[in-house]
């Protein structure tokens, strides 16, 4: 949003505080030139004209106010690139008028950063231009470094993520903000664009892929691309421009589908849809050498669902079908809305040619995803202007007590759960990157008729959890398909599963079941049951055999194929209590550290378990009567953790990085460099640090070594520890 917004000669300015200011006077004097009432300034022309493509009735008035505002509020702050500051929310508008925005995304669009950048206060928008828009703005508006330190960007995404729940435009908003600014990265140093870039990449594409904005994701893979694998996104440049330079080998394929469409009686658009460049390089990943055909695909538009098969129908009579290739994704949509026909065949000289058949409908949707509903808020279904809207809450349910809003998939409102049980920022930073990784969902059908959504490779575990929440702790199997399955069973699409609870509901979990969890909300649960019963996760994991040792605890943030951080582990337990001869654990579920304020519990074998004091499971702990055990810390405040830097390679790189973190007063206890890949480096260092809350200090440190872009939690076990 405002990474490039600076104002030369002017102090910064904080947003507590601040005076009001005249928005009628900004109004006066915000144009540059005469401008008469009833036309838009021509800055925003070109904005106007692509929302009047969608929305032919759209009262623009209000676009014209929220211009005024925005460039008035803006006025002398400027980009990196040079610019005026408010070309960036102009393009951010454009992009997100393109795509089918109605009046009140665009109006917040525009206002964006007014909030983060300027003296215009969420009031003063509020006043302006109704509820709606301010929510809006306020969900795409940044937390402030000053007030939350390194924990401003993870908690700014777990805001944003909160305020999509009620509103998914404001995701929408954030996503063309992204967009622009990768577009215009290039003004940044490299090791910030590699920073940008990597966020990018893990957060906002898949949450671009699943909230169906193709157009959005797609762009930003090839922006990504080339920052981050700059010799691959060369060498794919030229493949493509060799191959645009030569006659297109399905010009021929497209001519004969549509004279076949023709002939058939059916009305049908028939176009060359190009592949973009990751899109090109995955082929060429999959395939090896490339073909003529594989730089694209064939689209074609119809107007009606049963003319997309009637299509499909033809194709497979009069060319040779490539079976393997064909997909329905109309009688099964895709779980970000996407709907479409995916078949190939063999055209007249033997090129294969991949085809997308859908309806017109179907390809907005495709390529606008939730921007393509309009307002899914309003009550009757349309879009209504940002004056009209304003009265109209986030949010709002219908008249049977159900959602009007059909963008909150399973998948959001499994994020919104157990990011409440995530209250560390590492923690659910790297959980919701883990979890955005898993791009592919799953429906399976409960017993009494419901249905549960849940993502690729989901067992029976993530189900019960699903299902019945922290009730689940007393799981002991499951059905699936009417027969009985262990709880790691593997799940798929249109499985049928009733997990099968123990009578005893004092009975928990067992370790094992984090080998097969894949759902944050499981994994959530899991770990905080056995951090709260150490003793019970003791005596289901056995002892040692005789002359041995313990083989290795499954890491229980994270599943084995992605394991979360490793976070810090004290080298002697640091917490007392006024208990003699008392085992004293620091829980996993929340990671206390000197000098966080905590409390603890006895568990299950007299030990006593530290918690945060915000630790969720104190609440809980509370609810049920458990008696909390004064702790405080000892004077051991020693800690090891293991970071991550990945970095440019240079010279003198690794001495620089010694360098700072010895001035952070922390030791090195083991160091590893991975070879480097295409001149990026990749340091991991076991630290250990003579106070546990000087570790924001140095991953800050760290960062500040040129050259270095990224610093973060070590995502696998440590063997030093």
């Amino acid at each position: 949003m405002s990474a490039e917004a600076t104002n030369p000669g002017a102090a910064p300015v904080r947003r507590r505080g601040r005076p009001r200011i005249d928005l009628r006077r900004l109004g006066r004097v915000a144009l540059l030139g005469p401008v008469s009432r009833d036309r838009l300034p021509d800055a925003i022309a070109h904005v106007a004209e692509a929302h009047r493509a969608h929305h032919p009735d759209a009262d623009l008035s209000v676009l014209h106010r929220a211009y005024v505002l925005a460039e008035s509020s803006h006025r002398g702050q400027m980009r990196k690139s040079g610019e005026p500051y408010i070309t960036h929310p102009l393009a951010v508008t454009l992009i997100l008028a393109e795509l089918g925005a109605e009046t009140t995304t665009l109006t917040a669009s525009l206002l964006h950063d007014t909030v983060e950048d300027t003296e215009v206060t969420l009031d003063q928008v509020r006043e302006q231009f109704g509820e709606e828009v301010c929510y809006l703005v306020d969900g795409v508006t940044k937390l402030e470094k000053v007030d939350y330190g390194a924990a401003a960007e993870p908690e700014t995404f777990r805001k944003m993520l909160v305020a999509t729940g009620d509103d998914v435009r404001v995701m929408s908003i954030k996503l063309a903000d992204r967009l622009h600014n990768m577009r215009t990265l290039g003004v940044m140093r490299p090791e910030k664009q590699a920073r940008i870039a990597k966020v990018t990449q893990d957060v906002l594409i898949p949450l671009a892929e699943r909230l169906g904005v193709q157009a959005l994701k797609t762009e930003l893979e090839d922006l990504v691309f080339a920052i981050l694998h700059p010799e691959e996104y060369a060498h794919t440049s030229a493949l493509i421009s060799a191959a645009t330079a030569t006659a297109e080998p399905l010009t021929a394929v497209a001519d004969k589908v549509a004279s076949v469409l023709r002939e058939a009686g059916i009305t049908a658009e028939v176009a060359f849809r190009p592949r973009h460049f990751v899109s090109v390089h995955r082929v060429r990943m999959k395939r090896g050498e490339l073909r003529g055909s594989d730089f694209g695909r064939l689209l074609v538009l119809v107007a009606e669902d049963a003319d997309c098969y009637a299509v499909l129908g033809e194709l497979h009579t009069c060319f040779t079908p490539v079976i393997s290739e064909f997909k329905d994704f109309i009688a099964s949509p895709k779980f970000n809305l996407y709907q479409s026909l995916h078949t190939a065949v063999v055209g007249p000289d033997g090129e294969v040619a991949e085809v997308l058949i859908r309806t017109h409908r179907m390809h907005k949707v495709a390529e606008a995803g939730v921007i393509a509903l309009g307002n899914p808020y309003a009550a009757d279904g349309t879009a209504p202007s940002a004056e009209s809207a304003a009265d109209a809450a986030p949010g709002a349910e219908s008249t049977d007590g159900e959602r009007a809003d059909p963008t909150r998939p399973g998948w959001l409102s499994r994020l919104l759960q157990w990011q409440q049980s995530a209250p560390d920022p590492d923690t659910f930073w790297t959980t919701l990157r883990a979890d955005l990784a898993q791009d592919r969902e799953i429906t399976v059908f409960r017993t009494d008729g419901g249905t549960l959504g849940l993502p690729a490779g989901a067992t029976c575990v993530d189900a019960a959890y699903a299902q019945y929440g922290d009730a689940a702790h007393s799981c002991i199997g499951a059905r699936v398909n009417g027969r009985l399955a262990t709880l790691s069973t593997v799940l798929g699409d249109g499985d049928t599963v009733q997990p099968l609870l123990a009578e005893d509901a004092a009975s928990g979990p067992s370790p094992d079941w984090l080998d097969h969890a894949r759902t944050p909300t499981a994994r959530i649960a899991i770990t905080g049951w056995l951090d709260a019963h150490p003793g019970a996760a003791e005596s289901a994991e056995g002892s040692a055999p005789e002359g041995g040792s313990p083989g290795p605890q499954p890491d229980r943030s994270s599943p084995p194929a992605r394991p979360g951080p490793t976070g810090m582990a004290p080298r002697t337990v640091s917490a007392v209590v006024e208990r003699p001869d008392t085992t004293v654990r620091l829980a996993g579920c929340c990671t206390p550290v000197p000098p966080d304020e905590v409390t603890g519990f006895t568990v299950r074998g007299g030990a006593v378990t530290v918690h945060r004091l915000k630790c969720p499971v104190v609440a809980r702990m509370e609810a049920v009567g458990r008696v909390p055990v004064v702790v405080s810390w000892g004077d051991a405040a020693e800690c090891r953790v293991t970071l991550v830097a990945e970095s440019f390679g240079r010279p003198r790189l690794l001495a620089d990085l010694t360098e700072a973190i010895a001035g952070a007063d922390a030791a090195v206890i083991s160091a590893t460099v991975e070879p480097p890949s295409e001149q990026r480096v990749r340091h991991t260092y076991t630290l250990q640090l003579p106070d546990a809350a000087g570790l924001p200090a140095l991953m800050r440190a760290m960062r500040d070594v040129p050259g270095v872009y990224d610093v973060s939690r070590a995502q696998h076990p440590a063997g030093a520890i």
